[in-house]
Order: C-alpha cells, then structure tokens, then sequence
C-alpha cells in the first residue's frame, strides 16, 4: 500500500464488521487531574455538567479547555467509534472509527455550555474533514458530541452561525459531526493532562482566526 492510499484509508471511517474487536477491561487513569487536583472519573460533585468534544490531537484541545474558569476537570479520551476500551495505538490505526476527545467538566453557575462552544469553534478549523492541519486520520475530526437536547441545540445554532461568518471570510464548509454523546472511553494515562507534563510538547492546534460573534 502506497502512501497515498494508507493516508486515504484512515481518512475513511471503518464499519462494524472492520473494526478492531477491543477489550472488556478499562484503561487505567490517575485519580486526580494534574493540574486542578481533582477528580478525573466520576462520580462528581452535584450541580456540575458535562461536554464532549473533538477538535484534534487531544494533547493541545484538553489545556485549552482546563485553563477556562469555570472548568472544574478535563480529561482525555476515545469516543464517537466501535472498539470497545481501545488503546491509542489501535485509535491510530484507523479502525476503531474513534475520535481522540476531550470531557469537559463544567460548572454552569460559573460558565456556560455557549462559552465553551466559542473555545470549540474559534480554536481549531472545522472545516478540514478528517484532519486537523498535518494531523491526517478520523481520530482527528471535528465533532460535538451532545449530553441533551439543550447542548444540541446550542451546537447547531453556533454551527449555522460560525457558518455564515466563515463564508464571509470565503473559507470553508464546517464538516463538524455534532451527535449523541457515546461511551466515553479514557486515553492511557500519559495522554491525560500531557502538555502540563511536557510544556513544550507537540500541539497542532490552531483556529481559522474568524471570531464567533
């Protein structure tokens, strides 16, 4: 296999008779957040929500989101795909048909849903389909994954409107999936918080420079 094609292949998703098999027993992960101390599994505490979202590799999109106020734990993770409890070497490989993503643990007395979908909009391209500037597979495609009706209904209200800003700009169609929340399976534990670990780590994430306004 050229490659071309490989890179073509892990831009197309896998369907349930391709996917990798998976595993019963979950990944192992840190009690606490390195960063905030907390929690990084539930349960937690009562009052707060949760988000889900892909804009990437998960290294650079999990440190935008733990330095907003308001965010009470993030963690780093699989989900959107087949495999069950998939490592991220078989995630890589292209046939779990996972996306790498981030749980946002919020407190909504503090800050809302919509600020966090500004951070998602205006800090990655969701135009790029499956990538994410050099970072080329399905594990790196945009995508809200939605808790409740609510969180679906903010995340396509922004998306029409990031739209409408982008044409302006003459960029691009949002390829952005926006569904239901799956099973969240957690990355393997030197994923989680990596950037606080390495300060100058790789982090390949960037937005288009349009503003959602």
């Amino acid at each position: 296999m050229s490659l071309i094609d490989l890179i073509n292949k892990k831009s197309i998703l896998p369907d349930h008779s391709e996917a990798l098999q998976g595993r019963k027993q979950e990944m192992e992960v840190p009690e606490k957040h390195f960063v905030k101390g907390t929690p990084m599994k539930p349960p937690f505490p009562r009052g707060l929500e949760k988000a889900l979202f892909g804009m990437g590799c998960f290294w650079g999109v999990e440190k935008k989101f733990w330095e907003l106020d308001g965010v009470y734990s993030t963690a780093v993770g699989y989900s959107a795909g087949l495999t069950p409890n998939p490592n991220y070497k078989e995630v890589c490989s292209g046939m779990t048909a996972h996306n790498e993503t981030v749980l946002v643990v919020f407190n909504p007395e503090i800050m809302n849903y919509e600020q966090l979908l500004l951070t998602f909009w205006q800090e990655h391209d969701p135009t790029q389909g499956m990538r994410q500037g050099n970072d080329v597979g399905t594990q790196y495609r945009s995508g809200i994954y939605f808790f409740n009706d609510s969180q679906k209904t903010k995340a396509n209200q922004t998306r029409e409107k990031y739209q409408e800003n982008l044409h302006a700009e003459n960029l691009g169609i949002i390829t952005t999936e926006i569904i239901d929340a799956k099973e969240f399976y957690y990355a393997e534990h030197y994923h989680q918080q990596y950037l606080a670990k390495n300060p100058n780590g790789y982090c390949g994430v960037g937005g288009t420079g349009v503003l959602l306004k």
